[in-house]
């Protein structure tokens, strides 16, 4: 969904349930360049699920990053995701112009669980198959409400929101650009974040499903303040695993597995789901990302549940940075925590 054209650099700004993340990159000629980037945490229940429960606060903290970074543009890309995004995989016949666009129109009325009145619709030819004549649509349908509200917020503080993304797509953007896709092996990209988790799989070397869940790293955050007493801000510590030398290490440990059962459980489901559709009869490798990849033991614990192999994923693996530029956070330890935020900077505006 792309509303203007024409810069050399991208701001994608990622607001989150728990944090709001903005990073600002260059588009150079050899790759990208991060020229600026923020993290501001929200305060508790700002944002649930979805749902926006103290505007002033989120627009407090967007208009603080926003600042902090002095960014000049007013152009910046954001993205949704959740229960009011819909993305599906079409197979039509291969078409052009105007036939085309009646033919996507023509499924999503009949697959859209919406009426195609209330969404907005965009698509991506992923792929024409000669031998078939037929060509792979990715339709994204997004509530109208929804969006129209999101977008009215970043208004509200000052910014133009020029492409409206995913986060499941910002991630694979920024995995592609990353890192060599190969086609012999079958790929989940998984973001944990706050209340959801994005899923994407990547089969046969390309883009082939997303698929989002609606469980997070909160109740894991619940858990360990109840179980330790503690108040946000400690609790924040905790599961970033600076509290070491403050509390029982295993403690935490079974607090955090035990919180951690229902994302398991979201996953298994999604992969069993994945492979019936997919005629395939396991993932090889999962990429983590997003802040649950950061919470100690949670990792080990998914790859150890679900038996498949596991590697944190590094969106500034092939961007160039200037340490100082993180304001004494380690780049390499909050890097997958900025996944969606690159993957939506790498976007040609």
């Amino acid at each position: 969904m792309s509303f203007s054209r024409g810069s050399k650099s991208t701001i994608g700004l990622d607001i989150g349930a728990h944090s709001v993340k903005m990073v600002k990159l260059n588009h150079a000629k050899g790759g990208y360049i991060v020229n600026t980037m923020a993290i501001r945490e929200l305060p508790p229940e700002a944002i649930v699920s979805d749902e926006i429960r103290d505007r002033e606060a989120v627009i407090f903290n967007i208009q603080s990053v926003m600042d902090e970074c002095e960014a000049r543009s007013k152009d910046v890309v954001v993205s949704i995701s959740g229960h009011a995004l819909i993305t599906d995989k079409l197979s039509i016949d291969k078409k052009s112009g105007t036939e085309a666009e009646q033919a996507i129109l023509f499924e999503a009325e009949q697959r859209s669980p919406f009426d195609v009145e209330d969404v907005a619709l965009d698509h991506h030819e992923i792929r024409v198959n000669e031998e078939t004549n037929k060509m792979e649509i990715l339709l994204v349908a997004a509530r109208k409400e929804f969006l129209s509200s999101y977008l009215s917020l970043i208004s509200d503080c000052g910014y133009n929101p020029v492409i409206v993304d995913t986060d499941a797509f910002a991630v694979y953007n920024a995995y592609i650009n990353n890192y060599e896709v190969d086609p012999n092996r079958t790929t989940a990209l998984v973001n944990i974040g706050q209340d959801v988790t994005n899923v994407l799989y990547i089969h046969d070397g390309h883009y082939h499903s997303t698929r989002d869940i609606a469980v997070g790293t909160r109740s894991i955050f619940k858990a360990v303040m109840q179980e330790f007493r503690l108040n946000h801000e400690l609790t924040t510590r905790a599961i970033q695993g600076q509290m070491e030398d403050s509390i029982d290490q295993d403690m935490l440990k079974a607090t955090i597995v035990s919180a951690s059962e229902d994302i398991v459980n979201g996953l298994e489901l999604a992969f069993n789901y994945f492979q019936s559709q997919a005629k395939t009869e396991s993932l090889d490798w999962m990429v983590l990302s997003g802040g649950g990849a950061l919470i100690p033991y949670l990792p080990e614990f998914i790859q150890s549940k679900l038996q498949i192999a596991l590697e944190i994923f590094n969106p500034l693996r092939n961007v160039e940075y200037d340490p100082e530029k993180f304001e004494g956070m380690e780049p390499e330890k909050i890097a997958p925590l900025l996944a969606v935020p690159i993957g939506m900077a790498m976007r040609k505006v």
